[in-house]
């Protein structure tokens, strides 16, 4: 926690030109961009970085499909560029994956008229991906022999994009980014809200670690805090344009249901879209869509078993799945932008994930309203303008904040790797090269990874049994990722809590070790404050407190 204790003392020491409540997507992607282009900034956010919204996505960069049915062009548009920008930025990290949908009879749209649609999607996204086909149900029998296609009437198979690693890593990738950038960033550090005074924002800091509390000094102050924005507004006495309405959203981590990497889409039981997604040795399936009225949510029995229910429903298993099967659940909520007294009969699952940046420039005070992962580049390059138009000095405009390092930086790593003979050092049960997938997790930092198993050889071993973690990266993650608690690694800077049954981590040879070279003499005391929070189970417990969630599927809900 080196890393962590020094930026505390820093973030008393001046007055920043943009200090970001949150520390989720949305905060993230400002924090590069202002520190890339040459803005002091601070970052803090009251739990770990990506501990909200943003570790429980879908892992799916794409372009809004559903959108279209709405007839919202301008969006999808704005959404498959940013899609085609990350795929191009971030090769190794953002990749394409396939869709296969299938239709089944009765559905409110013929099958050719949907891959019409995605022809459309296809044309709008400028043709980057690979072309639509549409599908009988026997192509897609023997495409996917595991589903159902005794009801289907055809089908289609078009392209968007996934995240290879999870949504909270790539979260952290631009925190990381702002890190190296200067900007003075800490986590477990709570707004108490914040006052304006002589032309400079003074927000009430509290270390959720100490229990300590310190004020730190801003020009501007942006509220980035994911669902609880409205929340923070309130505390500063923001009145804004925009407000948060709420969605939940759940997935069910289980064993892989297929080794076909791609995802398998369909319309649920309320004619909502529903996906089985690969995630490494395991696959994801979800989603749930109910309104909340507050960001506070959890998994219940309900939400689980609507999800058992709609994948037995349409894939032939050899067994269908049940709770047994469950390894690990993901429970977030949806921000959705809305104008604050909108009318109160709109469809509230029309709404779209588009965000919505609104500044009061007398404050000098920025709220971020909704927002996904597909869309954080353009967040953060807008930010920067709402900056600039506030009178702060963008030194660096034309730098470029965000993508994999240089070509010749990633030629240099593989010339290494292959020169010490790096993947043959690779773990027989891995899904991919070590050069591959240190060089997506780390970038230029990976260099120094060899130099370490160069040094000393354990550094390039497996530590954790059935996951894909070495010694020299929790050595990297202790002294370049803020790590304060163990769930920090397990759960966001990695996804072996995702992949990995507690009990099975819990009893891993190698994971004492790994908290020794996290925590040092806090090791214990960080491993027994994780199991005595998760128990011995991998997935939530669902709660039985149904009657405050709502219904757990698709209902058209008014407002």
């Amino acid at each position: 926690m080196q890393l962590r204790d020094s930026n505390l003392e820093k973030l008393t020491g001046e007055t920043f030109d943009v200090m970001i409540i949150g520390g989720g997507i949305n905060g993230a992607a400002a924090a590069a961009a202002l520190a890339g282009k040459g803005v002091r900034v601070a970052l803090i956010d009251r739990g770990d970085f990506a501990s909200g919204t943003s570790m429980h996505s879908s892992n799916l960069i794409w372009g809004g499909i559903k959108y279209m049915e709405n007839h919202d062009f301008a969006l999808v548009r704005k959404l498959c560029k940013s899609r085609n920008h990350l795929i191009k930025s971030f090769p190794s990290t953002v990749q394409e994956i396939r869709f296969l949908t299938t239709i089944t009879k009765g559905f409110r749209y013929r099958p050719r008229y949907l891959w019409f649609g995605t022809w459309l999607y296809w044309l709008i996204g400028n043709g980057f991906t690979r072309i639509p086909r549409f599908l009988t149900p026997e192509s897609i029998k023997h495409r996917e022999s595991i589903i159902d296609t005794r009801e289907a009437v055809g089908g289609f198979e078009y392209s968007d994009a996934y995240l290879h690693d999870n949504d909270a890593r790539f979260v952290f990738n631009f925190v990381r980014t702002a890190l190296n950038h200067g900007t003075v960033a800490a986590n477990y550090v709570e707004s108490l809200g914040a006052q304006r005074e002589n032309d400079a924002w003074i927000v009430q800091a509290h270390n959720v670690v100490s229990g300590d509390t310190f004020d730190i000094r801003a020009k501007i102050l942006i509220n980035a805090a994911g669902p609880w924005v409205d929340e923070h507004n309130a505390l500063s006495k923001q009145q804004t344009p925009h407000k948060h309405a709420y969605s939940k959203g759940i997935h069910l981590i289980v064993p892989r249901l297929t080794n076909h990497r791609r995802v398998l889409a369909f319309f649920d039981d309320e004619g909502r879209l529903f996906f089985v997604i690969p995630m490494g040795p395991r696959t994801c399936i979800g989603t749930t869509d109910t309104r909340m009225e507050s960001p506070a949510v959890h998994v219940t029995d309900d939400d689980v078993q609507f999800v058992l229910d709609n994948i037995n429903k349409r894939l032939t298993l050899e067994k269908p799945l049940s709770r047994d099967d469950i390894i690990a659940t993901r429970c977030g909520v949806r921000s959705l932008a809305v104008k604050s007294g909108s009318r109160k009969n709109r469809d509230f699952l029309q709404l779209s994930r588009k965000h919505a940046i609104d500044t009061h420039e007398g404050d000098a005070h920025i709220s971020i309203f909704g927002g996904k992962l597909t869309d954080c580049l353009n967040v953060g390059e807008e930010v920067v303008e709402e900056v600039k138009r506030l009178g702060v000095t963008i030194s660096h405009p034309n730098y470029r904040w965000y993508g994999e390092p240089p070509a010749p930086v990633k030629r240099e790593f593989m010339h290494q790797a292959q020169l010490m003979e790096l993947d043959a050092m690779t773990p027989a049960d891995s899904s991919e090269p070590l050069s591959i997938r240190l060089w997506r997790r780390y970038g230029a930092g990976a260099l120094a990874m060899l130099e370490k198993i160069r040094e000393d050889p354990r550094q390039g071993e497996l530590l954790i049994e059935g996951t894909e973690y070495l010694r020299c990266e929790l050595d990297q993650a202790r002294h370049r990722e803020m790590i304060v608690r163990l769930e920090d690694f397990l759960r966001r800077r990695s996804k072996i809590s995702l992949v990995v049954r507690d009990e099975e981590i819990r009893h891993s040879p190698g994971l004492k070790e790994a908290c020794e070279i996290l925590f040092g003499d806090q090791a214990k005391a960080r491993f027994d404050e994780y199991f005595d929070r998760h128990g011995d189970h991998g997935a939530e417990a669902p709660s039985h407190a149904t009657e405050k969630d709502g219904a757990p599927h698709f209902e058209t809900l008014k407002w």
